[in-house]
């Protein structure tokens, strides 16, 4: 057991006996009262954002997380596939698991995933930009990349991002994956 001090960004807790991920950790210490950490994490089964107060050296339970460079294969319903880049072994992921990342998930790409002592999957993270192929998008008109305006395009995943007036279908740009946001597009 380790206590309140112990507290990082991205350390793996359990509380209330769910697994959470810790965002923000903050210590306080307001005036002439006893101090506490105000710590922002998120539930991984759900997703859902807590937020809650710790005294100061209150014991809180750890769970080690080992983390490893996996590549995404394919997907077969519910069940994505990785396989260890190290060792080669496969290992299928429940798209619960996945989450919100699976919108950007492209054959090939290198993601790493943190597993507990049990070999289940705690934690996924994609990289941070993406490079992805437009495959439907309305045609671009001479003249528009004067204004800001936006419109719809879907990438070769299937997520519908917006796209800047001048790109057109087959075009290769680079997404935020965190929030789906265009950043620049990808000269080949």
């Amino acid at each position: 057991m380790a206590t309140t001090a112990d507290l990082r960004v991205g350390a793996v807790i359990r509380h209330n006996g769910e697994l959470c991920v810790v965002l923000e950790s903050i210590h306080r210490t307001p005036g002439n009262l006893r101090a506490f950490y105000q710590v922002k994490m998120r539930v991984i089964k759900s997703g859902k954002l807590k937020e809650e107060r710790f005294r100061s050296g209150e014991t809180i339970e750890f769970v080690r997380v080992e983390t490893n460079n996996y590549q995404y294969l394919f997907r077969d319903g519910d069940t994505f596939t990785f396989m260890d880049t190290s060792t080669y072994d496969q290992i299928p992921v429940m798209a619960a698991a996945v989450g919100d990342a699976a919108r950007f998930m492209k054959e090939g790409i290198e993601v790493q995933i943190g597993r507990d002592e049990e070999g289940n999957v705690v934690t996924l993270q994609v990289p941070q930009h993406l490079p992805l192929r437009i495959t439907h998008t309305e045609p671009g008109v001479r003249g528009d990349t004067a204004t800001n305006a936006m419109k719809p395009a879907t990438v070769e995943t299937g997520a519908t991002i917006n796209v800047p007036l001048f790109i057109n279908e087959g075009d290769l740009v680079r997404v935020d994956t965190a929030t789906g946001a265009y950043l620049d597009r990808v000269k080949e």
